[in-house]
């Protein structure tokens, strides 16, 4: 199922639908999703609504690499986020983290803990992802377009 996936724009906020498209994942799918990973938790507004930040999509990318392309169970895949999540407790205990990697020191409960695992793979693809394109200067393009007009125009006249 290999199929390369856009890259994440630069929003604070996605729609469920914005983010079935980004993950190549249905609607429906990501809301049983919830229902099975504690650690996905879209804030939702009036009507229900769900809107989703960048890390939560990160997340819905690494559960459905891990049941889509890996093959594992959602029970398989809770599992390998909580290993995940233990990895990343572990290395806090020894101190293998930075400070910059220590976001909060307590957590009330394991869905906290399995969240700051992720932590370290938004960073990881925010660091693979391209930079932003820089922003049309209007004059620039203005430019080209007569310069495009131009050779119309001498095409046409055969030239």
């Amino acid at each position: 199922m290999e199929k390369t996936l856009p890259p994440i724009p630069v929003k604070r906020y996605f729609t469920i639908g914005e983010v079935g498209e980004l993950c190549g994942v249905k609607p429906h799918v990501l809301r049983y999703w919830e229902q099975e990973f504690t650690q996905l938790r879209p804030m939702k507004r009036r009507g229900n609504r769900r809107y989703y930040q960048r890390h939560e999509v990160l997340m819905i990318r690494r559960i459905r690499d891990l049941l889509y392309d890996q093959g594992f169970t959602i029970s398989g895949a809770r599992n390998k986020l909580q290993e995940l999540a233990q990895n990343e407790r572990e290395r806090r205990k020894a101190g293998d983290l930075t400070p910059e990697d220590v976001v909060a020191e307590n957590f009330d409960d394991e869905a906290d803990i399995e969240h700051e695992a992720f932590e370290a793979a938004v960073e990881e693809e925010l660091k693979a992802q391209p930079a932003a394109p820089p922003p049309f200067d209007v004059t620039q393009l203005a430019q080209i377009r007569r310069e495009l007009l131009e050779i119309r125009e001498l095409l046409s006249s055969g030239y």
